[in-house]
């Protein structure tokens, strides 16, 4: 598996240097990871032609150099009776600095930080009067294409363009460009090659007024606001990058060990705790008038209120971002802090009216879509075990939904989970199946994500790497959850909200203990109470503790689930009863066990979770596209 597990776009990444420039499948462009992260990052394809296209990260502008000064006025001194042969130059301070203009260009050049802002264009070059040709500049873009966390400075000749200079600079500006690869004409550049444009085929512009992204560094929290852009910054890019080589290397791991995929319901009748209910049925009144949306006297509903709320939250990001005065900003505040006030008034008045609320069950399921009740799954688990029972090792890979009204940094109302079942095994042989593939995932992305790894360890978690390749090379403990118990009363200087005995479930920080301070690493935990897991987990012969175990990370908490599932009839349908759950809903996995039963078990590996160990992100907000959680769900 060592060698397997190279993903073959390393292979491809090493074999770069030494092939001619592969343009993108389904494209005429060039990706510009095949230009920068090869070995030689791009040095030995100077000369090449090329078609690349992507976003404006950064921009700036050179005036190209003005024509030569003309020639200097000599004028007689008075005092030199008209002999010229004794003449001085009677020069004015201005052509002085004429004369002088392209050194004291550089010069200025130089103290702003190599050029790095926009140029002054005056009112005749901006409205494109034809009365004086404007002036000629060369643009220096840093290009980002999302397939690299590496861009590519792109050298363009206002020539080439007809889109106005300011909208050509903005950031965000997706430019399509062919041109010639070259060394940088600047000695001190930091990249190895650039383009040098011939042609623009294409040029996307944005209202720089209203596009959000900034060339200042938001932080990840303000950016969950615009989902739909933030994977054009540089973490959320490498984050995404990291995300996607979790995904390929978990079906690299499973498919090599003889696992078959397997797609289950999103839409189920089974589960278990808070689930989300799939009904058509609310929409539905027999009243003839509509009711309407109650006001106050003065005409605001909570809802008008809470959408100014929104938009006066974003013009003081707006404000922070532009560096506007520090009086518009604290105005702005000001102006928030009293609409969030008649916010919560309306919301109290509302509240004490008589709600409307229909119970789920004075609803008529039988006439609903599938003609009963319905839910978004929490646990494709439960599926894959029929499969299990006739394929050996299957899984899966999918959206999980929790109704749990939890907003905190480790809980999403939607989470993706790779979840696996495999019959003929023990808890024993799950806990090594979780083992081998947590370190697997670890060691992929240090093997074949190293660009976005270094850079990500660089802006978000110094310590990432090394975290990395410890637990790659490791051997996970694994010990009982009655040991995690004793453990945690040991820490007498230690003092926990909740106090650990034996049968309560291990909270946040009980595992932050374990793994953070005393073992400094992840861990597997086995073994629970009875009641400490889902009713079909495996009867241990104590009769006190079920075949369940955790593998809890430092920083994280929990990352993989597992379980031996109970293979005896009798013994699952009393779980069920105890459990109080619908028995008629489980007859169908109640089948399982009454046809050909065999022993079974399973993970569930939460792909957010893992995410955040991979990359050091303190929120899992962060690790989803698009996060869904109790009270946000922008898109």
């Amino acid at each position: 598996m060592e060698s397997h597990g190279k993903n073959h776009q390393k292979d491809l990444d090493d074999d770069l240097s030494l092939k001619p420039i592969t343009l993108s499948k389904y494209s005429n462009r060039v990706e510009l990871k095949t230009l920068l992260e090869r070995s030689d990052r791009g040095a030995g394809l100077v000369g090449k032609k090329v078609v690349i296209g992507g976003w404006v990260k950064s921009s700036r502008a050179v005036k190209k150099d003005s024509p030569p000064p003309p020639p200097v006025v000599v004028v007689p001194s008075p005092s030199s009776g008209g002999d010229q042969s004794h003449t001085t130059a009677n020069i004015r301070c201005t052509e002085i600095i004429q004369s002088k203009m392209s050194i004291f260009r550089r010069f200025f050049d130089v103290l702003s930080g190599g050029g790095k802002t926009y140029p002054i264009f005056d009112k005749t070059e901006l409205s494109g009067q034809k009365a004086a040709p404007p002036p000629e500049y060369v643009f220096y873009f840093l290009i980002s294409d999302g397939s690299s966390v590496s861009s590519l400075q792109v050298v363009v000749d206002s020539a080439l363009s007809t889109v106005p200079a300011t909208q050509l600079m903005a950031l965000g500006t997706c430019i399509v460009a062919e041109g010639v690869l070259r060394l940088p004409l600047a000695a001190s550049a930091k990249h190895v090659i650039e383009l040098e444009a011939e042609k623009l085929l294409h040029v996307g512009t944005v209202d720089p007024e209203k596009y959000p992204l900034s060339k200042k560094q938001l932080p990840l929290h303000m950016l969950r606001d615009y989902s739909h852009f933030r994977p054009r910054t540089t973490t959320v890019g490498s984050v995404t990058r990291v995300h996607s080589a979790l995904t390929l290397a978990s079906h690299t791991f499973l498919q090599y060990h003889g696992f078959q995929y397997v797609q289950v319901p999103v839409i189920t009748t089974t589960g278990f705790g808070e689930m989300f209910r799939v009904t058509t049925l609310l929409g539905k009144t027999d009243n003839k008038e509509e009711k309407k949306p109650a006001k106050e006297k003065d005409g605001f509903s909570i809802d008008t209120v809470k959408a100014a709320i929104k938009e006066k939250t974003r013009l003081i990001d707006h404000l922070k971002r532009s560096d506007s005065n520090r009086e518009a900003v604290v105005a702005a505040v000001y102006d928030l802090k009293k609409t969030n006030d008649l916010a919560s008034q309306l919301e109290m008045k509302q509240k004490s009216k008589p709600g409307t609320l229909v119970k789920s069950e004075k609803l008529d399921f039988s006439k609903d879509f599938f003609g009963r009740d319905t839910y978004l799954t929490s646990s494709g688990r439960f599926h894959l075990e029929s499969y299990a029972s006739a394929l050996g090792k299957v899984y899966t890979f999918g959206p999980r939904f929790v109704a749990d009204k939890i907003d905190n940094a480790r809980h999403l109302a939607e989470m993706w989970n790779v979840e696996t079942e495999m019959a003929f095994t023990e808890l024993d042989d799950a806990m090594d199946c979780a083992d081998e593939y947590f370190k697997f995932l670890c060691k992929y992305i240090l093997e074949n994500r190293h660009e976005d790894m270094k850079f990500i360890s660089k802006r978000v978690d110094k310590t990432i790497t090394t975290r990395l390749e410890a637990t790659a090379s490791s051997s996970l403990l694994r010990f009982s959850y009655t040991e995690a118990i004793s453990l945690l009363q040991k820490a007498t200087t230690r003092k926990f909200e909740t106090k650990p005995e034996w049968g309560v479930a291990l909270t946040t920080e009980h595992l932050s203990y374990l793994t953070d301070e005393i073992y400094k690493g992840p861990v597997i935990i086995h073994s629970y109470p009875r009641l400490a897991k889902p009713f079909y987990v495996r009867l241990n012969d104590d009769k006190k503790t079920v075949a369940a175990f955790d593998l809890v990370v430092p920083k994280v908490g929990v990352v993989i689930t597992g379980s031996q599932n109970e293979e005896r009839f009798e013994l699952l349908d009393a779980r069920i009863g105890e459990f109080g759950i619908a028995r008629e809903k489980f007859e169908w996995y109640l089948d399982l066990r009454r046809h050909g039963t065999v022993k079974q078990s399973g993970i569930s590996l939460s792909m957010e979770h893992m995410l955040l160990f991979a990359t050091g992100l303190p929120d899992i907000k962060d690790a989803i596209p698009f996060p869904r959680s109790w009270g946000n769900a922008n898109n």
